[in-house]
């Protein structure tokens, strides 16, 4: 596995990022602890949260992932073995945006959760367009000065505003984002591809894809409406059940009968193949998930299987 940079950060990550949205969701304590400690023991180093998660589940107030993060860091003494990133934006407590005074706010907030004194990659989780974008960005770039974060990146800009960030950063001398977080799978590669890849290859940006299996889509695991009960997130899938989601299923089959291993490896090292990506975001809730997914970091797939994967997912 060759380790990617983030950017132009000097931070270098292995090609498999381990999303945190489950810790405190579908992840007990117990269950992230042994998660986090196989991903590290398999050579992994690269972990997304956000402070946000997991508020959605009943009874939770956000910030559950990033506790269970730092209580594993106390417990485990293995901070030095992670690249984290997490984000800031989010409402939070009836706070949200990016201003000075809500991002100073936030990101001690996420210290001290995560019982760590650095966040290797800080990123926006949304724009914030009531707030200038100079403001956000002189932020960010104290921080890094203080040494509280090492590197910034921006997840839900659209192309525009990503680009006018970058402006605004080299026109001020200030550090800029580094990454793009963007929604980018097999099923949904329009947007990436029409509007943010040749800026982010120009740039020289690092892409952290999220939804990298279509909500577990890729996987194989939901191929009628029958199968939609199967977790919790299984209703979310009914749209990919379609003519096109079918002819991706069918094509990943092929891949994975031919290279002996799952649809969602396959899945994922498609992603890790296209020019500009530096690692797509997957989680898992079991040991057994986990090392399928580490999987796809082991597959050099074909261009005769690229070109399958990509002819069948044609938008």
């Amino acid at each position: 596995m060759e380790k990617r940079e983030l950017g132009k950060s000097g931070i270098m990550v292995q090609p498999f990022c381990f999303g945190g949205n489950v810790f405190g969701w579908t992840a007990d304590q117990k269950t992230s602890f042994a998660l986090l400690d196989a991903l590290i023991d398999a050579g992994f180093d690269f972990v997304d949260t956000a402070d946000v998660y997991a508020r959605w589940v009943p009874g939770n107030k956000g910030g559950e992932s990033e506790t269970i993060i730092g209580n594993w860091f106390r417990q485990s003494g293995k901070r030095d073995k992670v690249i984290l990133a997490t984000k800031v934006g989010k409402a939070m407590e009836g706070k949200q945006g990016l201003s000075k005074a809500y991002i100073t706010e936030a990101v001690e907030a996420s210290l001290r959760r995560l019982q760590t004194d650095y966040i290797d990659l800080y990123q926006a989780h949304d724009d914030d367009i009531n707030t200038p974008l100079e403001e956000t960005l002189e932020t960010f770039d104290d921080l890094i000065k203080q040494g509280k974060v090492r590197a910034i990146g921006a997840s839900n800009y659209n192309a525009d505003r990503f680009r006018e960030a970058l402006l605004v950063s080299k026109n001020n001398g200030l550090a800029r984002y580094e990454t793009l977080q963007p929604e980018y799978n097999l099923y949904n590669r329009e947007d990436y591809e029409r509007h943010y890849e040749s800026l982010c290859r120009e740039s020289n940006i690092g892409v952290i894809t999220y939804y990298s299996l279509a909500s577990g889509f890729l996987t194989g695991k939901y191929r009628s409406e029958a199968d939609l009960d199967k977790s919790k997130r299984g209703g979310g899938i009914k749209k990919y059940l379609n003519g096109r989601g079918y002819k991706i299923l069918s094509a990943l089959d092929k891949v994975a009968s031919e290279y002996k291993t799952t649809p969602a490896s396959v899945a994922l090292a498609w992603i890790m193949a296209r020019p500009g990506i530096t690692a797509p975001i997957a989680s898992a809730t079991s040991i057994q998930q986990l090392n399928d997914l580490l999987k796809s970091t082991q597959l050099n797939l074909s261009g005769e299987a690229i070109e399958l994967l990509t002819t069948a997912s044609t938008y």
